[in-house]
């Protein structure tokens, strides 16, 4: 659509069914694109990372100091990483790398949901050229991934030796039979659990072959990544409400007193469990005579520090610390203390005294947390700020949980990385690399049906916004409009036409001669529901409406009231909203419920106007045409996939099946119907890939805190 244009595909996710012979056409033009421009250009110019569209906008890396790994060997084990006192140590050809920027990369693509392997070995390619395009160090990743990620990357780095791209290997625990059974020590939950780090091991080793089972990625992983393994991160954020039932249940735990680690005299239960797992991990991968920093994983929910001034009591129940798990002399890599941190959550970052003092409240808890691991590294292994519309929380600094443009995302993210760098931190990794669809947050959840989630994308959902890499919705009509109104239509001079993808109903809108100053834009999504007109209108039929002031260019979003999705998110005060015309409401979502502060809510509605230079505007004029882009969540969809419109009953979410979006113009007092927009149902999604705007200030950043 004119101003928010679709993107050149770079390499689709493999599809589970259909469009097979699209994709095959893909990697093979993808594969040709290589050997086509391997026969002309120089090494930059000829990266996979260039079939990303936007990389070109970015210049080509600079030449630097090389990154060869150069191990060392201590104690008869190889080691490409280590830790010496409070730094993490990368051996390289260039000497010592004392800060690791990096990446976070999970397993899916749109249309998929976890173990559900979709990444293809083009995508891998490009991806990895990307990352170390934009000064990335390390990927790390959660799990096992398939064999080709272990493959491709062996290949990359064979390719690139002076520019490679390091692991770091997580493994996590299997499902979440832990919480049910509230104790880490169940014997099914540990030897599920030591069963997927032994794998694990095989699998960067090269030497792992297993079954695919529901939940579990199978296959033959034959390629060793152990020369560029910069280090483990095990297990999962814990629910603190489960980990305090483990350690009620296992007071008597014994200590460890492992090979490779052992437990502090103060350590919990639940710490003590997690030393015996990296003392397993440590077993199985000191058999190929390597050694590797392990550590565990841990969030601002659990950290070691007491926070007085969190209002929620899950926020500070739990404390877990790394200094209670040591590495004996057996472990030369050592360990390090790995969190995820974000500048928004929890609420101790807005309340508590001595980490407003500095100024900079994430920055005083980050400087906190390494000062409490006076004899390790401290790893800020996930951080970051969505781009997306929705937003779930406020942060201090105006760091939200969303509600920020991709290129005032990435700018708050550089700045944080070179934060952690500044205040001594081991290293940052950004979560995440490419925009997944599947996630989901607390403040849409119940607004969607959840089954057929990543089957569409919602802006409103900032979890879906972290991404480096944005997987744009290219699929239901694709380019192909549907015309409502032309010249021959009864609006002389004007033309509307509109098209359907996995994010947006878009429409052009030609207005013709003297258009009015303000307009709204009607969408009629469940035909059989009626209500109150909204004010300088008498069309009883839409559901939503866009209110737009063209010359002051500000706009709001309007739901009818009975379909207003906060009636599933609990009692909501009218003294919270915002103001409204009888029988209407204004688009918001919750973002924080009552606590030391009243209720906050974010106007989610506030249509930014813009053209494409702002990924979160929603509509743009230019001459007389009228673009406007509505994502499905703002006419009511909860899977606009199978048509279903969210209608809450009682508190819980219901559907009504839509057979399409009636639009109607309203302006001067007159209503135009312009005509309805219709599409099939879909059961798979097309994406494309495009790295975001602004990009370029985390690639500058990263070169700046490796002085590359």
């Amino acid at each position: 659509m004119g101003d928010f244009p679709s993107h050149v595909v770079s390499v689709p996710a493999r599809p589970r069914f259909g469009r097979a012979r699209a994709t095959a056409f893909t990697v093979l033009a993808f594969a040709l694109c290589l050997t086509l421009s391997g026969a002309t250009s120089s090494p930059a110019l000829r990266s996979p990372a260039l079939l990303i569209a936007g990389m070109r906008d970015i210049p080509s890396p600079p030449t630097g100091t090389p990154w060869r790994p150069a191990p060392i060997d201590a104690n008869g084990l190889n080691m490409v990483a280590s830790t010496d006192g409070q730094q993490f140590v990368l051996h390289t050809a260039a000497g010592p790398r004392t800060f690791l920027p990096g990446v976070d990369l999970g397993n899916t693509t749109p249309g998929h949901v976890p173990a559900d392997v979709s990444i293809s070995a083009a995508q891998y390619r490009a991806w990895f050229a990307a990352m170390t395009w934009l000064g990335i160090r390390v990927v790390r990743i959660y799990d096992i991934h398939p064999p080709a990620f272990y493959q491709q990357l062996a290949a990359y780095n064979q390719a690139n030796p002076d520019r490679p791209l390091y692991v770091m290997q997580g493994v996590s625990l299997v499902g979440d039979a832990y919480i049910k059974k509230g104790n880490l020590y169940d014997a099914q939950v540990t030897d599920a659990f030591r069963r997927e780090l032994k794998d694990a091991a095989q699998a960067v080793s090269g030497q792992l072959n297993r079954t695919t089972l529901p939940g579990r990625v199978g296959g033959e992983w034959t390629a060793d990544i152990t020369p560029w393994l910069a280090g483990w991160i095990i297990g999962s954020e814990l629910d603190p409400a489960a980990a305090t039932a483990t350690d009620r249940k296992n007071a008597d735990a014994k200590a460890v007193t492992g090979k490779y680690f052992r437990s502090a005299s103060d350590a919990t239960p639940t710490e003590r469990w997690l030393a015996n797992r990296m003392n397993d991990l440590a077993g199985y991968v000191a058999a190929e005579k390597v050694s590797q920093p392990i550590a565990f994983v841990n969030w601002a929910t659990t950290d070691p520090l007491r926070h007085p001034e969190e209002p929620l009591r899950q926020e500070d129940q739990l404390q877990l610390d790394a200094n209670h798990v040591r590495p004996t002399d057996e472990w030369p890599a050592g360990t390090f203390a790995s969190y995820h941190a974000y500048p928004y959550y929890p609420d101790f970052l807005r309340y508590e005294p001595a980490l407003q003092a500095q100024g900079d409240p994430y920055v005083s808890y980050l400087a906190a947390l390494r000062k409490h691991h006076a004899g390790m590294p401290t790893m800020i292994t996930e951080f970051g700020v969505p781009s997306s519309i929705g937003s779930a929380h406020n942060g201090p600094l105006e760091r939200d949980q969303g509600d920020h443009s991709e290129v005032e995302a990435t700018r708050m993210t550089a700045g944080l990385l070179r934060d952690m760098r500044a205040i001594g931190m081991a290293g940052g990794f950004v979560f995440e690399w490419a925009d997944e669809w599947f996630r989901y947050t607390w403040n849409t959840v119940t607004h969607q049906v959840p089954n057929r989630r990543q089957l569409w994308h919602d802006p409103l959902t900032n979890e879906q916004g972290f991404g480096l890499l944005a997987m744009d919705a290219a699929g239901v009509t694709g380019e192909d409009s549907q015309t409502l109104v032309d010249a021959d239509g009864g609006w002389p001079g004007r033309r509307v036409t509109a098209r359907a993808d996995e994010s947006y109903l878009h429409l052009s809108i030609r207005l013709g001669d003297s258009p009015p100053g303000s307009l709204m834009i009607g969408f009629d999504s469940l035909a059989g529901l009626t209500g109150t007109p909204m004010a300088g209108s008498a069309d009883r039929r839409p559901d939503a409406i866009f209110a737009l002031n063209l010359v002051g260019h500000t706009g709001q979003a309007y739901v009818r009231k009975q379909l207003d999705p906060l009636q599933l998110d609990g009692d909501i005060p009218d003294s919270a909203r915002g103001p409204a015309p009888d029988g209407w409401r204004p688009y918001e979502l919750l973002v924080n419920r009552a606590q030391k502060v009243p209720i906050e809510m974010q106007n989610a509605g506030l249509l930014h106007y813009g053209d494409s230079t702002d990924s979160r505007a929603l509509w743009h004029v230019d001459g007389d045409d009228l673009t406007i882009r509505v994502p499905w969540a703002m006419m009511a969809f909860a899977d606009p996939s199978a048509h279903a419109v969210g209608v809450p009953k009682d508190g819980k979410l219901t559907t009504q099946r839509s057979t399409g979006v009636s639009v109607t113009l309203s302006a001067s007092g007159t209503d135009q119907s312009l005509g309805q927009v219709t599409w099939d149902d879909w059961n798979w999604p097309v994406a494309t890939e495009r790295i975001k705007q602004g990009a370029e200030q985390f690639r500058d950043a990263a070169l700046a805190v490796t002085n590359d």
